[in-house]
């Protein structure tokens, strides 16, 4: 899948990814190759991303919105927090 993380200052990641786990309003998700159309609230956390090369990639939200549409693009605008907070 095409996935775009945003914040206000950034962009967090920009790339192909094979999973993003997250954690939203309504609990844990992990988005992969083709899922279902989605939009969600997403819930302070970690959100994990594997690459196509099968590289981690971390990043610390603390809210923000998830949108998957259906021509497996997976889009994310998020409020980064340090994680010392």
């Amino acid at each position: 899948m095409k996935l775009f993380i945003y914040s206000l200052k950034n962009i967090l990641f920009d790339g192909d990814a094979k999973s993003v786990n997250c954690k939203t309003t309504s609990g844990e998700i992990t988005v992969l190759d083709h899922h279902i159309p989605l939009i969600s609230e997403l819930a302070k956390g970690v959100m994990k991303i594997v690459d196509k090369k099968e590289q981690e990639h971390y990043i610390p939200v603390s809210s923000g919105f998830l949108q998957v549409n259906d021509h497996n693009y997976t889009r994310c605008i998020v409020d980064e927090h340090s994680s010392s907070a």
